[in-house]
Protein backbone atom coordinates (compact mmCIF):
# COMPACT_ATOMS: atom_id res chain seq x y z
CA UNK A 1 0.00 0.00 0.00
CA UNK A 2 1.14 3.54 -0.64
CA UNK A 3 0.04 4.93 2.71
CA UNK A 4 -1.48 3.63 5.97
CA UNK A 5 -4.04 6.45 6.08
CA UNK A 6 -6.29 8.62 3.93
CA UNK A 7 -4.13 11.69 4.56
CA UNK A 8 -3.04 12.06 0.90
CA UNK A 9 -6.65 13.05 0.06
CA UNK A 10 -6.14 16.30 1.96
CA UNK A 11 -9.81 16.24 2.96
CA UNK A 12 -11.24 17.57 6.24
CA UNK A 13 -10.38 21.23 6.04
CA UNK A 14 -12.44 21.53 9.23
CA UNK A 15 -13.78 18.99 11.73
CA UNK A 16 -17.54 19.26 11.91
CA UNK A 17 -19.02 20.20 15.31
CA UNK A 18 -20.18 17.14 17.22
CA UNK A 19 -23.96 17.36 17.59
CA UNK A 20 -24.79 13.66 17.36
CA UNK A 21 -23.67 10.40 18.97
CA UNK A 22 -23.86 7.03 17.31
CA UNK A 23 -23.61 3.60 18.94
CA UNK A 24 -22.69 0.69 16.68
CA UNK A 25 -19.82 1.58 14.35
CA UNK A 26 -20.49 -1.04 11.69
CA UNK A 27 -20.80 -0.98 7.94
CA UNK A 28 -24.52 -0.33 7.82
CA UNK A 29 -24.32 2.84 9.89
CA UNK A 30 -21.48 4.11 7.73
CA UNK A 31 -23.42 3.37 4.52
CA UNK A 32 -26.64 4.84 5.86
CA UNK A 33 -26.95 7.40 8.68
CA UNK A 34 -23.36 8.65 8.34
CA UNK A 35 -23.77 8.94 4.55
CA UNK A 36 -27.13 10.72 4.84
CA UNK A 37 -25.46 13.19 7.20
CA UNK A 38 -22.45 13.64 4.92
CA UNK A 39 -24.70 14.40 1.93
CA UNK A 40 -27.05 16.76 3.79
CA UNK A 41 -27.13 20.37 2.60
CA UNK A 42 -26.04 21.49 6.08
CA UNK A 43 -23.47 18.74 6.59
CA UNK A 44 -20.85 21.21 7.81
CA UNK A 45 -23.00 21.87 10.90
CA UNK A 46 -23.47 18.27 12.00
CA UNK A 47 -20.70 15.90 13.07
CA UNK A 48 -20.92 12.48 14.73
CA UNK A 49 -19.05 11.05 17.69
CA UNK A 50 -19.30 7.34 16.86
CA UNK A 51 -18.69 4.47 19.29
CA UNK A 52 -18.06 0.80 18.74
CA UNK A 53 -20.71 -1.52 20.10
CA UNK A 54 -18.34 -3.98 21.78
CA UNK A 55 -15.31 -4.87 19.69
CA UNK A 56 -12.77 -2.04 19.28
CA UNK A 57 -11.89 -3.21 15.77
CA UNK A 58 -13.62 -0.49 13.77
CA UNK A 59 -12.58 2.44 15.94
CA UNK A 60 -9.02 1.12 15.79
CA UNK A 61 -9.14 1.14 11.98
CA UNK A 62 -10.84 4.51 11.65
CA UNK A 63 -8.99 6.56 14.25
CA UNK A 64 -5.75 6.84 12.22
CA UNK A 65 -7.91 8.03 9.30
CA UNK A 66 -9.51 10.77 11.36
CA UNK A 67 -12.84 8.95 11.12
CA UNK A 68 -12.96 9.28 7.32
CA UNK A 69 -13.58 6.30 5.08
CA UNK A 70 -14.58 5.46 1.53
CA UNK A 71 -18.14 4.49 0.66
CA UNK A 72 -18.05 2.33 -2.46
CA UNK A 73 -21.43 2.35 -4.21
CA UNK A 74 -21.42 -0.75 -6.38
CA UNK A 75 -23.73 -0.32 -9.36
CA UNK A 76 -24.01 -2.66 -12.35
CA UNK A 77 -22.20 -0.05 -14.45
CA UNK A 78 -19.26 0.35 -12.09
CA UNK A 79 -18.20 1.65 -8.69
CA UNK A 80 -18.57 5.17 -7.32
CA UNK A 81 -16.18 6.18 -4.54
CA UNK A 82 -17.02 8.88 -1.99
CA UNK A 83 -14.98 9.83 1.05
CA UNK A 84 -17.43 10.27 3.95
CA UNK A 85 -16.40 12.85 6.56
CA UNK A 86 -19.34 13.01 8.95
CA UNK A 87 -17.51 11.15 11.74
CA UNK A 88 -15.76 13.87 13.70
CA UNK A 89 -14.59 11.46 16.41
CA UNK A 90 -14.48 7.67 16.79
CA UNK A 91 -14.24 5.83 20.09
CA UNK A 92 -13.94 2.32 21.44
CA UNK A 93 -16.78 0.94 23.53
CA UNK A 94 -14.61 1.15 26.64
CA UNK A 95 -14.22 4.94 26.47
CA UNK A 96 -16.96 5.55 29.01
CA UNK A 97 -15.77 9.02 30.04
CA UNK A 98 -15.99 10.25 26.45
CA UNK A 99 -19.45 8.72 26.08
CA UNK A 100 -20.74 10.51 29.17
CA UNK A 101 -19.01 13.73 28.17
CA UNK A 102 -20.98 13.93 24.94
CA UNK A 103 -24.25 13.39 26.79
CA UNK A 104 -23.30 16.27 29.09
CA UNK A 105 -22.91 18.62 26.12
CA UNK A 106 -26.13 20.58 25.44
CA UNK A 107 -25.08 20.96 21.77
CA UNK A 108 -25.47 17.19 21.29
CA UNK A 109 -29.06 16.73 20.14
CA UNK A 110 -29.43 13.21 18.70
CA UNK A 111 -28.27 9.69 19.47
CA UNK A 112 -28.66 7.14 16.68
CA UNK A 113 -28.24 3.39 17.17
CA UNK A 114 -27.42 0.39 14.99
CA UNK A 115 -26.95 -2.35 17.57
CA UNK A 116 -28.86 -5.22 15.86
CA UNK A 117 -31.88 -6.97 17.33
CA UNK A 118 -29.88 -8.50 20.18
CA UNK A 119 -28.78 -5.11 21.48
CA UNK A 120 -32.30 -4.17 22.55
CA UNK A 121 -32.72 -7.21 24.78
CA UNK A 122 -32.04 -6.30 28.38
CA UNK A 123 -32.72 -8.04 31.69
CA UNK A 124 -31.99 -5.53 34.46
CA UNK A 125 -33.21 -7.94 37.12
CA UNK A 126 -31.18 -10.86 35.79
CA UNK A 127 -28.32 -10.96 33.29
CA UNK A 128 -27.69 -7.21 33.60
CA UNK A 129 -28.26 -6.93 37.35
CA UNK A 130 -24.53 -6.37 37.91
CA UNK A 131 -24.68 -3.30 35.65
CA UNK A 132 -27.69 -1.97 37.52
CA UNK A 133 -25.87 -2.41 40.81
CA UNK A 134 -22.80 -0.63 39.45
CA UNK A 135 -24.85 2.37 38.26
CA UNK A 136 -26.75 2.55 41.53
CA UNK A 137 -23.45 2.77 43.33
CA UNK A 138 -21.81 5.12 40.83
CA UNK A 139 -23.86 6.75 38.02
CA UNK A 140 -20.62 7.17 36.04
CA UNK A 141 -19.69 3.50 36.21
CA UNK A 142 -18.66 1.85 32.93
CA UNK A 143 -21.27 -0.63 31.67
CA UNK A 144 -21.21 -2.79 28.56
CA UNK A 145 -24.78 -3.25 27.33
CA UNK A 146 -26.19 -0.78 24.83
CA UNK A 147 -29.24 0.01 26.94
CA UNK A 148 -27.09 0.35 30.04
CA UNK A 149 -24.84 2.81 28.25
CA UNK A 150 -27.86 4.86 27.21
CA UNK A 151 -29.19 4.98 30.77
CA UNK A 152 -25.75 6.01 32.05
CA UNK A 153 -25.69 8.74 29.42
CA UNK A 154 -29.14 9.99 30.42
CA UNK A 155 -28.11 10.06 34.09
CA UNK A 156 -25.11 12.20 33.12
CA UNK A 157 -27.24 14.50 30.94
CA UNK A 158 -29.75 15.06 33.73
CA UNK A 159 -26.97 15.79 36.23
CA UNK A 160 -25.40 18.29 33.81
CA UNK A 161 -28.71 20.02 33.09
CA UNK A 162 -27.98 19.64 29.38
CA UNK A 163 -31.62 19.54 28.31
CA UNK A 164 -33.52 17.29 25.95
CA UNK A 165 -32.18 14.70 23.52
CA UNK A 166 -33.53 12.42 20.79
CA UNK A 167 -32.88 8.66 20.80
CA UNK A 168 -33.34 7.34 17.26
CA UNK A 169 -32.99 3.56 16.75
CA UNK A 170 -32.06 2.56 13.19
CA UNK A 171 -32.23 -1.23 13.34
CA UNK A 172 -34.44 -3.72 11.53
CA UNK A 173 -36.65 -4.16 14.57
CA UNK A 174 -40.45 -3.86 14.44
CA UNK A 175 -41.63 -0.81 16.40
CA UNK A 176 -38.03 0.07 17.15
CA UNK A 177 -38.91 3.37 18.84
CA UNK A 178 -41.41 1.94 21.34
CA UNK A 179 -39.11 -1.05 21.80
CA UNK A 180 -36.21 1.19 22.72
CA UNK A 181 -38.38 3.26 25.06
CA UNK A 182 -39.54 0.13 26.86
CA UNK A 183 -36.00 -1.21 27.25
CA UNK A 184 -34.57 2.11 28.46
CA UNK A 185 -37.33 2.88 30.94
CA UNK A 186 -37.35 -0.65 32.36
CA UNK A 187 -33.61 -0.47 32.91
CA UNK A 188 -33.75 3.09 34.27
CA UNK A 189 -36.48 2.13 36.74
CA UNK A 190 -34.16 -0.45 38.30
CA UNK A 191 -31.26 2.01 38.50
CA UNK A 192 -33.04 5.18 39.64
CA UNK A 193 -36.84 5.44 39.47
CA UNK A 194 -36.65 9.24 39.65
CA UNK A 195 -35.04 9.22 36.20
CA UNK A 196 -38.32 8.13 34.60
CA UNK A 197 -40.01 11.51 35.02
CA UNK A 198 -36.95 13.25 33.55
CA UNK A 199 -36.99 10.87 30.57
CA UNK A 200 -40.68 11.60 29.97
CA UNK A 201 -39.96 15.33 29.98
CA UNK A 202 -36.66 15.44 28.11
CA UNK A 203 -36.16 12.36 25.90
CA UNK A 204 -37.80 11.85 22.51
CA UNK A 205 -37.88 8.31 21.14
CA UNK A 206 -38.17 8.24 17.35
CA UNK A 207 -39.03 5.33 15.08
CA UNK A 208 -37.40 4.54 11.75
CA UNK A 209 -37.38 2.19 8.80
CA UNK A 210 -33.95 1.80 7.23
CA UNK A 211 -32.90 0.04 4.05
CA UNK A 212 -29.62 -0.31 2.20
CA UNK A 213 -27.89 -3.58 1.39
CA UNK A 214 -24.40 -3.38 2.86
CA UNK A 215 -22.17 -6.45 2.56
CA UNK A 216 -19.09 -7.08 4.64
CA UNK A 217 -15.79 -5.43 3.70
CA UNK A 218 -13.27 -7.79 2.07
CA UNK A 219 -9.53 -7.56 1.44
CA UNK A 220 -10.37 -7.39 -2.26
CA UNK A 221 -12.42 -4.24 -1.68
CA UNK A 222 -9.57 -2.63 0.28
CA UNK A 223 -7.23 -3.34 -2.63
CA UNK A 224 -9.77 -2.09 -5.19
CA UNK A 225 -10.23 1.21 -3.33
CA UNK A 226 -6.49 1.75 -3.41
CA UNK A 227 -6.41 0.92 -7.12
CA UNK A 228 -9.33 3.15 -8.09
CA UNK A 229 -8.81 5.97 -5.62
CA UNK A 230 -5.06 6.08 -5.45
CA UNK A 231 -5.06 6.06 -1.65
CA UNK A 232 -5.19 3.51 1.15
CA UNK A 233 -8.27 2.99 3.29
CA UNK A 234 -8.33 0.34 6.00
CA UNK A 235 -12.11 0.48 6.41
CA UNK A 236 -14.01 1.08 3.15
CA UNK A 237 -17.69 0.17 3.00
CA UNK A 238 -19.40 -1.51 0.03
CA UNK A 239 -23.05 -0.74 -0.60
CA UNK A 240 -25.71 -0.60 -3.30
CA UNK A 241 -27.17 2.47 -5.06
CA UNK A 242 -30.63 2.02 -3.49
CA UNK A 243 -31.25 3.55 -0.07
CA UNK A 244 -34.32 4.44 1.97
CA UNK A 245 -34.87 6.04 5.37
CA UNK A 246 -38.34 6.66 6.79
CA UNK A 247 -38.49 8.58 10.07
CA UNK A 248 -41.30 9.33 12.53
CA UNK A 249 -39.86 11.72 15.11
CA UNK A 250 -39.87 15.28 16.36
CA UNK A 251 -36.45 16.91 16.74
CA UNK A 252 -36.80 19.68 19.34
CA UNK A 253 -33.16 20.79 18.96
CA UNK A 254 -33.01 20.38 15.18
CA UNK A 255 -31.53 17.77 12.88
CA UNK A 256 -29.43 17.55 9.72
CA UNK A 257 -31.21 18.19 6.43
CA UNK A 258 -31.40 14.47 5.76
CA UNK A 259 -32.86 13.40 2.41
CA UNK A 260 -35.22 11.04 4.20
CA UNK A 261 -38.98 10.49 4.21
CA UNK A 262 -40.64 11.99 7.30
CA UNK A 263 -44.00 10.52 8.30
CA UNK A 264 -46.33 10.28 11.29
CA UNK A 265 -46.23 6.48 11.30
CA UNK A 266 -43.49 4.27 9.87
CA UNK A 267 -45.44 1.04 10.37
CA UNK A 268 -46.64 0.46 6.77
CA UNK A 269 -43.15 1.11 5.40
CA UNK A 270 -41.68 -1.03 8.14
CA UNK A 271 -43.96 -3.95 7.28
CA UNK A 272 -43.14 -3.72 3.59
CA UNK A 273 -39.41 -3.62 4.18
CA UNK A 274 -39.30 -6.27 6.90
CA UNK A 275 -41.57 -8.69 5.08
CA UNK A 276 -40.72 -8.18 1.42
CA UNK A 277 -36.99 -7.47 1.66
CA UNK A 278 -35.86 -9.00 4.95
CA UNK A 279 -38.29 -11.91 4.77
CA UNK A 280 -37.16 -12.83 1.27
CA UNK A 281 -33.54 -12.47 2.40
CA UNK A 282 -34.17 -15.08 5.10
CA UNK A 283 -35.91 -17.30 2.54
CA UNK A 284 -32.97 -17.01 0.15
CA UNK A 285 -30.46 -17.55 2.93
CA UNK A 286 -31.87 -20.75 4.38
CA UNK A 287 -33.21 -22.32 1.18
CA UNK A 288 -30.30 -21.05 -0.89
CA UNK A 289 -27.59 -22.34 1.44
CA UNK A 290 -29.24 -25.77 1.55
CA UNK A 291 -29.25 -25.81 -2.27
CA UNK A 292 -25.57 -24.89 -2.47
CA UNK A 293 -25.80 -21.16 -3.20
CA UNK A 294 -23.43 -18.65 -1.63
CA UNK A 295 -24.79 -15.17 -2.39
CA UNK A 296 -28.16 -13.50 -2.79
CA UNK A 297 -27.51 -13.10 -6.50
CA UNK A 298 -26.72 -16.80 -6.87
CA UNK A 299 -29.97 -17.70 -5.16
CA UNK A 300 -32.30 -15.22 -6.92
CA UNK A 301 -31.02 -16.42 -10.33
CA UNK A 302 -32.11 -19.95 -9.39
CA UNK A 303 -35.70 -20.33 -10.74
CA UNK A 304 -36.60 -22.44 -7.71
CA UNK A 305 -35.62 -19.74 -5.23
CA UNK A 306 -37.02 -16.94 -7.40
CA UNK A 307 -40.37 -18.70 -7.60
CA UNK A 308 -40.59 -19.12 -3.83
CA UNK A 309 -39.67 -15.47 -3.33
CA UNK A 310 -42.53 -14.38 -5.58
CA UNK A 311 -44.96 -16.65 -3.74
CA UNK A 312 -43.75 -15.34 -0.40
CA UNK A 313 -44.25 -11.76 -1.60
CA UNK A 314 -47.80 -12.55 -2.72
CA UNK A 315 -48.65 -13.86 0.76
CA UNK A 316 -46.96 -11.02 2.62
CA UNK A 317 -48.40 -8.28 0.40
CA UNK A 318 -51.93 -9.14 1.50
CA UNK A 319 -51.08 -7.56 4.86
CA UNK A 320 -49.30 -4.38 3.65
CA UNK A 321 -51.59 -1.33 3.54
CA UNK A 322 -49.52 0.70 1.06
CA UNK A 323 -51.04 0.91 -2.43
CA UNK A 324 -50.63 -1.97 -4.87
CA UNK A 325 -48.73 0.03 -7.50
CA UNK A 326 -46.21 1.18 -4.92
CA UNK A 327 -45.74 -2.37 -3.69
CA UNK A 328 -45.30 -3.68 -7.23
CA UNK A 329 -42.63 -1.07 -7.90
CA UNK A 330 -40.91 -1.98 -4.64
CA UNK A 331 -40.83 -5.65 -5.64
CA UNK A 332 -39.32 -4.71 -8.98
CA UNK A 333 -36.60 -2.71 -7.25
CA UNK A 334 -35.86 -5.68 -5.00
CA UNK A 335 -35.26 -7.99 -7.96
CA UNK A 336 -32.93 -5.41 -9.52
CA UNK A 337 -31.06 -5.08 -6.24
CA UNK A 338 -30.74 -8.83 -5.73
CA UNK A 339 -29.48 -9.35 -9.28
CA UNK A 340 -26.88 -6.57 -9.05
CA UNK A 341 -23.64 -8.32 -10.14
CA UNK A 342 -21.52 -5.77 -8.29
CA UNK A 343 -22.95 -6.62 -4.85
CA UNK A 344 -21.72 -9.76 -3.13
CA UNK A 345 -24.18 -10.25 -0.28
CA UNK A 346 -23.36 -13.56 1.35
CA UNK A 347 -26.19 -15.81 2.48
CA UNK A 348 -24.16 -16.96 5.49
CA UNK A 349 -24.19 -13.39 6.79
CA UNK A 350 -27.97 -13.13 6.34
CA UNK A 351 -28.53 -16.49 8.06
CA UNK A 352 -27.27 -15.12 11.39
CA UNK A 353 -29.62 -14.61 14.36
CA UNK A 354 -32.57 -16.40 12.80
CA UNK A 355 -34.33 -16.96 16.12
CA UNK A 356 -34.64 -13.19 16.43
CA UNK A 357 -34.95 -12.05 12.83
CA UNK A 358 -37.75 -14.44 11.91
CA UNK A 359 -39.94 -12.96 14.66
CA UNK A 360 -40.34 -9.74 12.68
CA UNK A 361 -39.64 -10.91 9.13
CA UNK A 362 -41.84 -13.98 8.73
CA UNK A 363 -43.86 -14.84 11.82
CA UNK A 364 -46.35 -11.92 11.56
CA UNK A 365 -47.34 -13.03 8.05
CA UNK A 366 -47.72 -16.67 9.14
CA UNK A 367 -49.96 -15.68 12.04
CA UNK A 368 -52.03 -13.25 9.95
CA UNK A 369 -52.56 -15.87 7.25
CA UNK A 370 -53.56 -18.51 9.77
CA UNK A 371 -55.98 -16.09 11.43
CA UNK A 372 -57.53 -15.55 8.00
CA UNK A 373 -57.99 -19.31 7.70
CA UNK A 374 -55.30 -19.82 5.06
CA UNK A 375 -52.30 -22.15 4.99
CA UNK A 376 -49.45 -19.91 3.78
CA UNK A 377 -47.31 -22.38 1.88
CA UNK A 378 -44.44 -20.00 1.15
CA UNK A 379 -44.31 -18.54 4.67
CA UNK A 380 -44.29 -22.02 6.18
CA UNK A 381 -41.58 -22.99 3.72
CA UNK A 382 -39.35 -20.23 5.12
CA UNK A 383 -39.75 -21.68 8.60
CA UNK A 384 -39.19 -25.15 7.22
CA UNK A 385 -36.01 -23.98 5.50
CA UNK A 386 -34.82 -22.57 8.85
CA UNK A 387 -35.47 -25.91 10.53
CA UNK A 388 -33.62 -27.74 7.75
CA UNK A 389 -30.76 -25.25 7.93
CA UNK A 390 -30.34 -25.86 11.65
CA UNK A 391 -30.51 -29.61 11.11
CA UNK A 392 -28.04 -29.74 8.19
CA UNK A 393 -25.81 -26.77 9.14
CA UNK A 394 -24.45 -25.97 5.66
CA UNK A 395 -22.57 -23.10 7.33
CA UNK A 396 -21.86 -22.55 11.03
CA UNK A 397 -24.93 -21.46 13.00
CA UNK A 398 -24.47 -17.97 14.43
CA UNK A 399 -27.33 -17.10 16.74
CA UNK A 400 -27.61 -15.96 20.38
CA UNK A 401 -29.34 -19.29 21.06
CA UNK A 402 -27.17 -21.39 18.76
CA UNK A 403 -26.38 -24.19 21.23
CA UNK A 404 -30.02 -24.61 22.21
CA UNK A 405 -31.24 -24.48 18.61
CA UNK A 406 -28.70 -27.01 17.35
CA UNK A 407 -29.59 -29.38 20.19
CA UNK A 408 -33.29 -29.17 19.34
CA UNK A 409 -32.60 -29.55 15.63
CA UNK A 410 -30.69 -32.77 16.31
CA UNK A 411 -33.71 -34.55 17.82
CA UNK A 412 -34.03 -37.89 16.00
CA UNK A 413 -37.53 -37.26 14.67
CA UNK A 414 -37.85 -34.32 12.27
CA UNK A 415 -41.38 -33.59 13.44
CA UNK A 416 -40.27 -33.36 17.06
CA UNK A 417 -37.34 -31.15 16.08
CA UNK A 418 -39.56 -28.84 14.04
CA UNK A 419 -42.15 -28.51 16.80
CA UNK A 420 -39.47 -27.71 19.39
CA UNK A 421 -37.79 -25.14 17.13
CA UNK A 422 -41.06 -23.44 16.17
CA UNK A 423 -41.91 -23.23 19.88
CA UNK A 424 -38.81 -21.07 20.30
CA UNK A 425 -40.48 -18.58 17.96
CA UNK A 426 -44.11 -18.97 19.01
CA UNK A 427 -45.58 -21.60 21.34
CA UNK A 428 -49.08 -21.32 19.88
CA UNK A 429 -47.83 -21.86 16.33
CA UNK A 430 -46.01 -24.99 17.52
CA UNK A 431 -49.42 -26.33 18.58
CA UNK A 432 -50.98 -25.60 15.18
CA UNK A 433 -50.78 -29.06 13.61
CA UNK A 434 -51.79 -27.92 10.12
CA UNK A 435 -49.10 -25.25 10.06
CA UNK A 436 -46.54 -27.61 11.56
CA UNK A 437 -47.29 -30.19 8.86
CA UNK A 438 -46.38 -27.58 6.24
CA UNK A 439 -43.17 -26.69 8.03
CA UNK A 440 -42.12 -30.33 8.40
CA UNK A 441 -42.94 -31.10 4.76
CA UNK A 442 -40.84 -28.16 3.57
CA UNK A 443 -37.91 -29.13 5.80
CA UNK A 444 -38.10 -32.77 4.77
CA UNK A 445 -38.15 -31.91 1.05
CA UNK A 446 -35.16 -29.59 1.38
CA UNK A 447 -33.13 -32.09 3.39
CA UNK A 448 -33.92 -34.81 0.86
CA UNK A 449 -32.89 -32.54 -2.04
CA UNK A 450 -29.65 -31.68 -0.26
CA UNK A 451 -28.90 -35.30 0.47
CA UNK A 452 -29.66 -36.26 -3.12
CA UNK A 453 -27.38 -33.55 -4.49
CA UNK A 454 -24.55 -34.75 -2.28
CA UNK A 455 -24.63 -38.28 -3.71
Amino acid sequence: MNSPTLAPLARRTAIRPIRMIHLGLGNFFRAHQAWYTDTASDAAEWGYAAFDGRSPRMSTLLRPQGGAYTLVTQAPGGDELRVVESLSAVHAATEAAAWLGYFEDPQVAIVTLTITEAGYRVDPAGAHAHEVAALRSDPRAAVASAVGRLVAGLLARRAAGAGGIVLLPCDNLPDNGPGLREAVTRYADRVDPTLLAWIDAHVTFGSTMVDRITPATTPALVAEVERQGGFADSAPVPTEPFTEWVIACDFPAGRPDWDATFVDDVTPYEHRKHWLLNGSHSLLAYRGLLLGHVTVRDAILDPDCRGWVERWWDEAQRHIVLDADSNAAYRGHLIERYENPSIRHELAQISMDGSEKLLGRVLPVVLAEREAGRVPEAALMVLGAWVAFLRARPVPVRDPRADELCELAALPDLGDAARALVAVLDADLASDDQALDGIVAAADALLAAREGAAR
